[in-house]
């Protein structure tokens, strides 16, 4: 092999390799997230704190209920859906989850003794900011 060629095969390698290792982003169960923006997420309203609360879900995505990159990874909030919910058994049960989202909104959040419902509403994401 010339020295041209080794090269690129090394070259070629070290950026397999770097996209390979580079952080992914967590994946939220795409049923679950839905039917959180459809009872949380009001992007057209006049409200600051839902228009915060909006572009806070915007941004954060999966990390509202996720912390960091891995998707095993969850933060108090998400802790505490699945804890109330199964991803392959309740994922297309609007009713259950609904439920609970709605039995967590009304459970202490850990900040300042608010509920993760009071966060929601203050525009805040329930379980913490996702920067």
């Amino acid at each position: 092999m010339s020295g041209r060629s080794l090269r690129v095969v090394v070259l070629g390698s070290a950026v397999a390799f770097v996209a390979g290792m580079s952080a992914r982003p967590a994946f939220a169960i795409k049923q679950f997230f839905d039917e959180f923006k459809a009872v949380y997420v009001k992007p057209d309203s006049a409200e600051a704190n839902d228009k915060a609360l909006a572009a806070e879900v915007e941004t954060a995505k999966c990390n509202v209920c996720h912390a960091g990159t891995s998707k095993k990874e969850r933060n108090a909030y998400g802790n505490a859906l699945a804890d109330l919910l199964d991803k392959k058994e309740d994922a297309k049960n609007v009713e259950k989850i609904r439920g609970a989202l709605e039995t967590v909104a009304a459970m202490p959040s850990g900040t300042d003794g608010a509920t993760f419902g009071d966060l929601l509403k203050q525009g805040k994401l329930p379980g913490g900011s996702a920067k």
